[in-house]
């Protein structure tokens, strides 16, 4: 027995399961699922038919409108008209009793100050006019 060499005994590995490969299968089948479904879905839509603002009926509103511009240098605008400030309370109160229904767009040019304009806002409340728009876009002063 000498020339005999001993094998020592294998141990036994324990069976063990790896869980990133469970875990890419089960994205792909989530994904496979979601991509199905969606295929699955139909858009179903109606034909409408909008309605269209006709050039003359703008036209007529609009002339009924008085636009309060402000401006950086502290003045304001009456319908492209230069005034000043403090003349802006009585226009509105003459503009109130002589139009049945009226209308104020306030505008400001890009370097009007926010506490005119919200002055002039006051201003068109206060007077009883309850239509007032204020414009988003910015416009050349005196425009």
């Amino acid at each position: 027995m000498a020339g005999k060499a001993t094998v020592p005994p294998t141990e036994k590995k324990a069976a063990r399961i790896e869980i990133i490969p469970l875990i890419d299968v089960i994205f792909f089948l989530l994904a496979t699922f979601v991509l199905f479904t969606l295929s699955l879905s139909k858009i179903v839509s109606l034909p409408i038919n909008l309605p269209v603002a006709s050039q003359s009926a703008a036209t007529k509103d609009d002339n009924d409108m008085v636009t309060i511009q402000m401006s950086d240098a502290g003045t304001a605008y009456w319908n492209r008209e230069l005034i000043t400030v403090s003349d802006i309370v009585p226009r509105l109160e003459q503009y109130r009793k002589a139009t049945q229904n009226p209308r104020v767009l306030i505008a400001a040019d890009g370097k009007a100050h926010f506490g005119d304009t919200v002055y002039a806002l006051d201003q068109v409340r206060k007077a009883g006019i309850d239509q007032v728009s204020v414009e988003t876009r910015v416009r050349p002063t005196g425009q």
